[in-house]
C-alpha cells in the first residue's frame, strides 16, 4: 500500500533538500475529520499553526465551509491580521492581545480593517494603549480572553494567559470597554490543559474530565453575566485540535479553534479520541559518514517552542529505526542519526523528519511543496517565502 511518504518522496524526487512537503490528500481528510469532529459548531482556523496562506486559503475554500464547517480565521499578530485583510480576509479573530501602536494606526487608519477585525482583550490598560493609537474612529471591535485553566486551590492546571476568570470580572471589564466606545463581540477560552495534553494516561483523562466539567459550568455563567452587561455575543471561542467534541457539546459555544490538526505535528501523537494522519513532512540530505553506525545530514535544527525536552525535537520518520544522538540532537547546520539502518544511507540518500510543533515549521522554509494525489507537485511561499515575519 502507498503511504503518505511513499507519494512525497516520489514526487519530490528531483528536488533539493532541506525541503518541506505537505500531502493535499492528507490535508484535506484532516480538514473533513476536524470539521466532523466540531460536531456542526463552526470550526476557525488557527493562524500560527499554519503559517501558510495558501493552505488558509485551501481550509477555507474547500467546500467544507458552510454551516457547521471551516470560519474565518484567529490570527496570532495584528500585523498578519492586517496583512490577510488586505488579501481578502474579513472574519479575523485576534487569538492575543497587542500593544503595537504603529499596527493599531493603521487599523484606525482602515475603515475595512476596523469591520474585519476582532482585537483580544484581557485587562483595561490594552483599552488605553488601544485608545491612544485609535482615538475618533469608528467604534473598535473587541473579545475578552478568559481564563480556562483548572485550579485545585494553590495548584494551577493550564497555561497562564488571562487575568479574568470569574464572571463578575469579566462583565466588568466588558462594562468598561462598552463605556469607553468600544464593540465588545465576544469571550474566548482556551482549554489547553484539554487541548494541548494527549490524553494516553488514565490520570490525564480524570484531570481533563474534570476540567471540562467545571468550565462548562463557569463558561455559561460568564456569558451570562457579560450578555447581562453588554447585550448578546456574536462570539463565544473555545477549544483546539485536541478538544474539539468537548468544547462544541457546550451550547452557549459558537465556534471552536484549530489549526494543528491539519498538519498533526509529533506533539499530537498520543490522543485517544482522534486519529488524524500526518500530512506535513520535512527532508534532509546525507552529507557525511562519521562511523559506520552514524549518518550525518545537513539542517535540522528545528526545535519547537515550549518546555525544553525530547518532545520539541524533530522525530526521524524513514528510513525507519532512525533515531538522534543523545548529545547532539537536531543540529543549528548538522544533525547526525544512528540506529539499525544509519549506516545503510548512502551519501546524498534523504531522510524523513516531523516537526513537534505544527506551523512553526513554515517558519524554516520559504516553501511548501504541495503534493497532490496525482504526484503534482506545487511550490507555494509559507508567511517567510511572502516577506512575513511576525514574531
Amino acid at each position: 500500500m502507498t503511504t503518505t511518504l511513499d507519494r512525497l518522496t516520489a514526487a519530490t524526487r528531483e528536488l533539493d533538500p532541506p525541503l518541506a512537503a505537505l500531502d493535499l490528500t492528507t490535508l484535506r481528510s484532516n480538514a473533513a475529520d476536524l470539521v466532523r469532529r466540531a460536531g456542526g459548531t463552526p470550526v476557525r482556523v488557527a493562524s500560527k499553526s499554519v503559517r501558510c496562506r495558501a493552505v488558509l486559503e485551501e481550509t477555507l475554500g474547500s467546500g467544507l465551509t458552510a454551516a457547521g464547517g471551516f470560519r474565518g480565521i484567529m490570527t496570532y499578530s495584528l500585523r498578519e491580521a492586517l496583512w490577510l485583510v488586505s488579501l481578502g480576509a474579513r472574519d479575523v479573530l485576534m487569538g492575543y492581545p497587542t500593544v503595537d501602536r504603529g499596527a493599531l494606526a493603521d487599523l484606525a487608519a482602515n475603515p475595512v480593517a476596523i469591520q474585519s477585525i476582532t482585537l483580544m482583550i484581557d485587562d483595561a490598560a490594552q483599552l488605553d494603549v488601544v485608545r491612544s493609537s485609535s482615538s475618533g474612529t469608528p467604534p473598535i471591535r473587541v473579545c475578552l480572553d478568559v481564563d480556562a485553566s483548572l485550579r485545585f486551590g494553590p495548584v494551577h492546571i493550564g497555561v497562564r494567559r488571562s487575568p479574568l476568570r470569574e464572571p463578575s470580572a469579566v462583565a466588568a471589564l466588558a462594562s468598561v470597554a462598552r463605556a469607553r466606545g468600544f464593540a465588545v463581540v465576544g469571550v474566548m477560552f482556551y482549554e489547553a490543559q484539554i487541548a494541548g495534553l494527549p490524553d494516553a494516561s488514565a490520570a490525564i483523562r480524570l484531570i481533563k474530565k474534570a476540567s471540562a466539567r467545571e468550565l462548562s459550568e463557569r463558561r455559561g455563567a460568564v456569558v451570562a453575566a457579560v450578555t447581562d452587561a453588554v447585550g448578546t455575543l456574536e462570539i463565544v471561542n473555545s477549544g483546539g485540535t485536541g478538544s474539539l467534541e468537548v468544547s462544541a457539546a457546550d451550547s452557549v459555544v459558537t465556534e471552536v479553534t484549530a489549526g494543528s490538526g491539519l498538519y498533526v505535528p509529533t506533539l499530537f501523537d498520543r490522543y485517544r479520541a482522534f486519529r488524524p494522519d500526518p500530512a506535513l513532512f520535512f527532508a534532509l540530505s546525507a552529507v557525511r559518514k562519521p562511523t559506520p553506525k552514524v549518518t550525518t545530514l545537513f539542517g535540522g535544527g528545528y526545535i519547537a517552542s515550549g518546555p525544553a525536552g525530547p518532545a520539541r525535537v524533530p522525530t526521524p520518520m524513514s528510513p525507519r529505526g532512525l533515531k538522534l544522538l543523545r548529545n547532539e540532537g537536531a543540529g543549528e547546520v548538522q544533525t547526525p542519526v544512528t540506529g539499525r539502518v544509519a549506516g545503510d544511507i548512502a551519501i546524498g540518500d534523504r531522510v524523513w523528519f516531523r516537526h513537534a510543533k505544527a506551523g512553526e515549521l513554515c517558519e524554516r522554509f520559504e516553501k511548501v511543496n504541495v503534493v497532490e494525489a496525482d504526484g503534482t507537485v506545487t511550490a507555494v511561499p509559507t508567511y517567510r517565502g511572502e516577506g512575513q515575519c511576525f514574531g
